[in-house]
């Protein structure tokens, strides 16, 4: 999927997007608790890449985060300047992102992979890899699923994965699991799973 073809999927449906998803209230009280449990307190900027409309981003920057969000879409960019002035946001790729490798202490990408085509994971993995400092942190939400198989996202088509293959996909990069956390099908938000991983 190129980045063309994912930001102009979400820039159609950005005001959608932001109306259902775009605040706290939308995420699930335990992965907030996931995030700050492995974000909150690591020793160094963190990045939210695929930030969408900024309300993670803003939430860890509530917590004292030294954190900037980056997304493809212009328009949860502006949405998220506007509505959260705390932290910095850009426009820009998670893929190509203008850091110094080894300069940021912990990664969010928060459902910002789920449009990858599986063979492209390794490479916004390794791309993800090159930023943090050793020891730093990545924290990563995807659909979770028996096989690594697509499936009709409402937005475009997005990829589910059995945990057991991301965890693989994160150690061939260098990143050591750390923890998970797992969510079964409930109403129709489907089942995904998030991991934290350590460099």
């Amino acid at each position: 999927m190129t980045s063309d073809k994912v930001r102009g999927a979400y820039s159609g449906l950005a005001d959608v997007y932001i109306e259902v998803l775009g605040s706290l209230g939308a995420v699930h009280p335990g992965d907030l608790a996931f995030v700050e449990g492995h974000l909150g307190g690591v020793p160094g900027p963190v990045l939210d890449l695929g930030c969408g409309p900024g309300h993670l981003t803003a939430f860890l920057h509530s917590r004292g985060v030294d954190v900037a969000g980056i997304d493809l879409v212009p328009e949860f960019v502006a949405h998220a300047r506007a509505t959260h002035p705390g932290p910095r946001f850009e426009v820009g790729s998670l893929l190509d992102v203008d850091r110094p490798d080894a300069s940021v202490a912990g990664v969010l990408a928060w459902f910002s992979l789920i449009h990858l085509e599986p063979d492209a994971l390794d490479d916004a993995l390794a791309a993800v890899r090159r930023l943090l400092t050793p020891g730093g942190v990545l924290v990563v939400g995807m659909f979770e699923g028996a096989a690594v198989e697509p499936f009709e996202h409402k937005v475009l088509t997005a990829y589910r994965w059995p945990v057991e293959e991301v965890a693989r996909r994160l150690a061939r990069t260098g990143l050591a699991e750390v923890d998970r956390l797992q969510r079964a099908q409930e109403g129709d938000r489907r089942p995904y799973l998030a991991l934290a991983a350590r460099a």
